[in-house]
């Protein structure tokens, strides 16, 4: 889409209270024009963008400048050789996505959120490490700890024990708070912020939701694991039409996910 479609697509949905926007992916920052997309963006609460995090040494501050308030970067693990083993990255990457880490706080993209998707038997083990490393941003930086979605058979060795893990969270923090999106949890643990995110097999996550995604291709889709509720806006030729359409993808939402609301 051109940055102008997207801008489009944002003032529509912020004329009907959308306060927050979020870009996510494959990576976002393969936009060289990422920049220019952020600056033509209405008023907004909040922007802000998922990214592994390999172009941000360069880009936090023009990001910033740009208009970005937040950044999330994907992080699994703080070992070089299983970090090159689980994304296919060149050896040198995980070294460039701390620096990138590092230039996001100094930019003010705060609070940065490490996304961390726990494998079993891969890095499960690594839980107490990554809450060491975010220690030393006093703050500026969070843990997010999310639940691997198991939509294919081939994923479920990886599927870790969801209530083990929330019963050792809490165990150790100080304070738990949940928070109104998908009645997620926060853990206060010994000064640091931990927060798990547990989609699978969660109502929760689904009636407490109030997110609307745009797909890479220019179609509104209404729930995340459903693909067959779509709603395509490329062909609108005008924000009349654009508002018509935005109204039938939020009628297209449901309260909860179900199996059979899949369409692969």
């Amino acid at each position: 889409m051109k940055p102008e479609l997207i801008c489009e697509i944002v003032r529509v949905a912020a004329k009907f209270g959308i306060q927050k926007v979020k870009f996510s992916g494959g990576e976002p920052l393969i936009r060289k024009d990422f920049e220019e997309i952020l600056a033509c963006l209405p008023p907004l609460k909040e922007v802000s963008v998922t990214t592994n995090g390999l172009q941000l040494e360069e880009r936090a501050k023009s990001l910033k400048a740009a208009g970005l308030d937040r950044i999330n970067i994907s992080l699994d693990t703080l070992i070089p050789e299983k970090y090159e083993e689980i994304t296919g990255a060149p050896p040198g990457s995980l070294e460039k996505v701390i620096r990138g880490i590092d230039s996001a706080v100094e930019a003010g993209l705060i609070p940065v959120k490490l996304n961390m998707v726990l494998l079993k038997g891969i890095n499960d083990n690594e839980i107490d490490s990554m809450m060491e490393f975010i220690r030393q941003y006093k703050g500026k930086v969070i843990l997010q700890l999310i639940e691997l979605m198991n939509i294919d058979p081939k994923l479920s060795k990886y599927m870790i024990d969801t209530k083990a893990l929330e019963k050792s969270l809490t165990d150790r923090a100080s304070d738990v708070i949940v928070r109104q999106l998908h009645h997620r949890k926060k853990y206060i643990i010994d000064g640091i912020e931990v927060e798990f995110v547990h989609p699978m097999d969660n109502s929760e996550f689904c009636a407490y939701c109030s997110r609307l995604r745009i797909t890479a291709d220019g179609k509104f889709k209404p729930c995340l694991l459903v693909n067959k509720n779509l709603v395509d806006f490329r062909e609108a030729k005008n924000p009349k039409e654009i508002e018509k359409l935005l109204k039938l993808a939020v009628s297209r939402r449901r309260p909860y996910y179900s199996p059979v609301n899949i369409s692969k």
